[in-house]
């Protein structure tokens, strides 16, 4: 079973179930979980080789999907489902392969095909950041933007750095999520359809989402829904976070975009 934490009192409205992306975890949507719990109940999951969930040997999309369903089905069904990039991806695998568990479906920027947004430099930078004496999270960054220059990137990854530890770890299963990037990367080719709402929301300076990328949407999620959250890219969630709580919030309410 998936780690996931419970925000919130269950209402007359599905349980929200948020799934992170790729190094990510339940942790980074504890601010937007809060708010959304407003009205309804909340659950946020760590994936597997994440955070505080259990360490597999692989990271395929219908096995991330069936880890939902387990979730899910200890929560109670049906829910509604958000997930992020990776995450989205595994949602769109469970809307598709076990429908009758989820109400409707928001994807936040990634679409159902293979992209070649490979983050294995990202692994490599985390994998040989020199943890030795490492206590305060500012030195952590100083000595990881010799590899990734990006100040959002630096402070996403190292959320993920437990400095509590004896010696610091990263909690992520970075061999394994290295060895099974393709996958993650990639998307399964799975056949169905999903007929209930779904919203694909993407950051306008994103590229993982493109045009040609709507008629493969559309022929699986048959009553898909297209918004942009303006200035912010993959990361809308954390770059725009009030603007993707608002959208967010609007769909799952029935209103109008």
């Amino acid at each position: 079973m998936l780690n996931f934490t419970d925000t919130g009192e269950a209402t007359g409205l599905p349980t929200l179930l948020i799934v992170h992306g790729l190094f990510g975890s339940a942790r980074n949507w504890g601010a937007i979980a809060k708010r959304l719990s407003s009205d309804r109940r909340v659950v946020s999951v760590d994936m597997r080789n994440h955070a505080e969930s259990f360490r597999a040997g692989t990271q395929t999309y219908p096995e991330m999907a069936g880890d939902l369903a387990g979730v899910i089905h200890e929560i109670g069904a049906p829910v509604d489902v958000l997930g992020h990039s990776m995450g989205g991806k595994a949602a769109m695998q469970l809307a598709l392969t076990e429908g009758a568990l989820v109400d409707r479906l928001i994807v936040a920027d990634i679409a159902p095909v293979a992209c070649g947004h490979s983050q294995s430099h990202l692994i490599h930078a985390m994998r040989d950041l020199d943890l030795a004496g490492l206590s305060a999270r500012s030195e952590a960054d100083r000595r990881l933007a010799a590899r990734v220059p990006d100040d959002g990137v630096r402070a996403f990854l190292l959320q993920s750095l437990d400095l509590k530890a004896d010696p610091p770890r990263w909690r992520l299963n970075l061999d394994v999520l290295e060895a099974e990037m393709d996958k993650i990367t990639g998307w399964p080719a799975t056949h169905g359809r999903f007929d209930h709402p779904a919203l694909f929301l993407t950051g306008a300076l994103s590229d993982y989402v493109r045009p040609e990328h709507r008629a493969a949407i559309k022929a699986l999620f048959p009553n898909a829904r297209f918004a942009k959250i303006q200035g912010a890219g993959h990361w809308l969630h954390a770059e725009k976070p009030r603007e993707f709580e608002a959208t967010v919030r609007a769909f799952l309410a029935r209103s109008p975009l």
